[in-house]
């Protein structure tokens, strides 16, 4: 809850006092917020992030299922696509050896298509839930998806969520 509270006032660039005075509350007691030695209540933590101009947002935890591959080499499939904040969907990772057997540590800049195009075949193939999870974004991978070069199998397990996305259009 401190690192949520803090980090909303960090991305408003907003004071401590003026956050508090905005939120209703004191700068000592928004300090202990941020600072982990109090928890506010789901009210007053609503006013805070109101206060920097959020909002909190119930988001459904995906539900992946393990697949196998024609040689029976697992993948997984998630129940929904995953959404990533814009920072970390366009932004530059390394992806660890149990995903990218290529030079370990090249950085890739998934604001560069087809950089992308390259991460999300690696992942959807090699990838777990949590890698999934982590770097690729629902949207642009709907996006490129025509583009990716993919085992049939991979393909045919995530196409129903494409076409969910794409509104039943398959392609």
């Amino acid at each position: 809850m401190a690192t949520l509270v803090a980090q909303a006032r960090r991305a408003s660039g907003l004071s401590q006092a003026e956050v508090a005075r905005r939120a209703g509350t004191s700068r000592p007691t928004l300090s202990a917020y941020e600072g982990g030695s109090r928890n506010p209540t789901l009210d007053t933590l609503e006013r805070v992030l109101a206060a920097n101009g959020q909002h909190l947002v119930a988001v459904p935890d995906p539900v992946f299922t393990r697949h196998r591959d024609r040689r029976g080499k697992p993948f997984y499939v998630p129940d929904q696509l995953p959404r990533l904040p814009i920072e970390a969907a366009l932004g530059t990772i390394v992806l660890p050896p149990h995903v990218d057997w290529s030079p370990a540590g090249r950085p890739r800049n998934l604001a560069e298509r087809s950089e992308r195009l390259l991460t999300y075949q690696v992942v959807l193939a090699e990838g777990s839930p949590q890698d999934i999870q982590r770097w690729v974004d629902g949207a642009l991978l709907v996006d490129c998806w025509a583009d990716l070069h993919l085992p049939a199998a991979i393909r045919h397990a995530w196409q129903p969520l494409v076409d969910r996305a794409r509104g039943g259009v398959t392609g």
